[in-house]
């Protein structure tokens, strides 16, 4: 088979290297290539052949895809509708290359060793991350303020991004809110290159003691604001003429996304944008696909998956937004306007 990686991509595939291993011995030693060589095959079948709870097995799949060893058709929502095909002559290869006598199994030298070694147990859910190791949602103060520290980490290709296209975004605007908008750092970033613009971050309580350290470190006290709430519980707040939603819509079931996005419209004012920004499900992000997907397979309350752009563009159109565009940059960044 042939798959083309940019350096990016290539990359993270070396580093994450072992992970791949892990994946690629599991999926032969369960049966699943066998499985998989004589696809198309749904998800629901193949966690009842193997006896794997299906949010976990659609995970592993997803690594499994990253490697470009398997075709994924998933025709809605409902993940177990979902069926795989493996690329031809996978199982031989993975036997050549990573089978029993082909690869050294001191899995001590790993630091992963939680799931390392044991995805299969993790796939018939006799282990798995414990809120200790993975809360999600986080459950008390501490784990939400963990969280969104380690969320900002991260953030460097989207601030890359919206200084990029700042001309274009912030001239005609006056108030932002941002949606589950972490500590404030994207906010913070936003305003350093739209002069008149305020924000706001909208985010739980806990959040709040961050969003204030981060007004005073980054020099916008005037201009960055918090806004406590759940977009869960209730709608989002009104008077905003630009919303946010950037490392948030992909945590969540399609239903959940959508009705996020539905209340956007309604809050936003007249000619009112939004902002989405999140990592699409392309060739070039494989590799960011997989270990989050790796990484994810034994926390059963997480359905956190990279989408195609076209979900969300197609979603907007569907809710009402229009002037619906995606902005290129080191993440892509999607725009819409609710008619004015």
């Amino acid at each position: 088979m042939t798959v083309t990686l940019s350096p990016r991509a290539l990359m993270s595939l070396l580093v994450n290297g072992p992970k791949a291993v892990d994946v690629l011995e599991t999926a032969l030693t369960l049966g699943l290539l066998d499985t998989l060589e004589a696809g198309p095959v749904r998800l629901d079948a193949l966690a009842t052949r193997l006896g794997v709870r299906p949010l976990r097995l659609y995970k592993f799949l997803d690594c499994l895809e990253s490697l470009g060893c398997v075709t994924r058709h998933e025709p809605g929502d409902d993940i177990a509708g979902a069926s795989y095909r493996a690329v031809p002559g996978l199982r031989d290869a993975v036997l050549a290359v990573v089978g029993p006598d082909a690869i050294d199994r001191d899995r001590d030298r790993y630091p992963w060793r939680l799931l390392h070694g044991r995805l299969a147990e993790s796939l018939r859910g006799e282990v798995g991350m414990t809120d200790d190791d993975f809360a999600w949602p986080p459950k008390t103060d501490a784990q939400t303020a963990d969280f969104e520290r380690s969320m900002a980490a991260g953030l460097g290709p989207v601030i890359e991004t919206l200084r990029r296209h700042a001309d274009r975004l912030w001239p005609d605007r006056r108030r932002l809110l941002d949606v589950g908008g972490g500590d404030g750092t994207l906010a913070a970033h936003i305003l350093d290159t739209a002069g008149d613009l305020r924000a706001d971050v909208f985010n739980l309580a806990p959040v709040a003691p961050l969003v204030a350290a981060t007004r005073v470190a980054r020099g916008h006290p005037d201009r960055l604001g918090f806004v406590g709430g759940d977009f869960l519980a209730g709608p989002l707040p009104a008077g905003y003429d630009a919303m946010a939603f950037v490392r948030v819509l992909h945590d969540w079931p399609n239903d959940v996304a959508r009705h996020l996005v539905e209340q956007a419209y309604a809050a936003l004012e007249p000619g009112g944008l939004l902002l989405i920004g999140e990592e699409f499900r392309t060739p070039d992000r494989l590799a960011v696909q997989f270990f989050w997907s790796y990484f994810l397979i034994g926390v059963d309350s997480c359905v956190s998956r990279l989408r195609e752009v076209e979900f969300y563009t197609g979603l907007l159109a569907e809710v009402g937004f229009t002037r619906v565009a995606v902005l290129p940059g080191g993440w892509e960044l999607i725009t819409a306007y609710k008619p004015g």
